[in-house]
C-alpha cells in the first residue's frame, strides 16, 4: 500500500488490517504518536488525515492509503515551530508530555476548521484527549494563544 506521511509519500507491504499507530511507529519511525490505551479513548495517538484529527491507534492503514496523513513530526514547517507548537512551549502546557503530541495535533486540525474557536469549542474539541497530569488549563491557554499568533493577535 501506498501512504502519504508528512507529505512524503511511502511504499509499504503491511498487512492491511494493521493499525496506523504501529505503521508509523514501527515501519516508518515516526515515534511522536504515542500508545496510550490502544481503544481511541485517550488521544495519545492522535494524527490528522486529510486534516482532521484521528485515532491512530484504531485506524487500519488500509483505510487511510492515499490520504494525507499528519504526525507530530509533520506540523514544523521548515525548521520553524508550528503556532500550536510555540505556544504550548509559550503557556507551560506541558508537564509530563506524554499527552503533548496528540494534543497539539488536535489543536493543529481544531484551528484549521475553525480560526476563531470560542472556549467552549476549544474544550470541546479537545475532550477527547487525556491528560493525566492534568494540565487542562493550560492547554485550553496554548490553543487560545495559537489562534492569536496565527491571526496576528487580532481575536481573542
Amino acid at each position: 500500500m501506498e501512504l502519504v506521511v508528512n507529505q512524503k509519500h511511502y511504499r509499504l507491504q503491511v498487512d492491511p488490517d494493521r493499525m496506523l499507530l504501529w505503521v508509523l511507529r514501527d515501519e516508518l519511525e515516526l515515534t511522536g504518536s504515542k500508545y496510550g490505551c490502544g481503544e481511541g479513548q485517550c488521544g495519545a495517538c492522535t494524527v490528522l488525515i486529510d486534516g482532521a484529527p484521528v485515532r491512530s491507534c484504531i485506524t487500519r492503514a488500509s483505510t487511510v492509503a492515499g490520504k494525507q496523513i499528519t504526525t507530530i513530526e509533520g506540523i514544523a514547517q521548515n525548521g520553524r515551530l508550528h503556532p500550536v507548537q510555540e505556544a504550548f512551549i509559550q503557556a507551560d502546557a506541558m508537564q509530563c508530555g506524554y499527552c503533548t503530541p496528540g494534543m497539539i495535533v488536535s489543536g493543529v486540525g481544531l484551528l484549521r476548521k475553525t480560526p476563531h474557536p470560542s472556549e467552549a469549542e476549544i474544550r470541546r474539541a479537545m475532550e477527547g484527549n487525556v491528560c493525566r497530569c492534568g494540565t487542562y488549563p493550560r492547554i485550553v491557554a496554548a490553543v487560545q494563544l495559537a489562534e492569536k499568533l496565527m491571526n496576528g493577535g487580532q481575536h481573542a
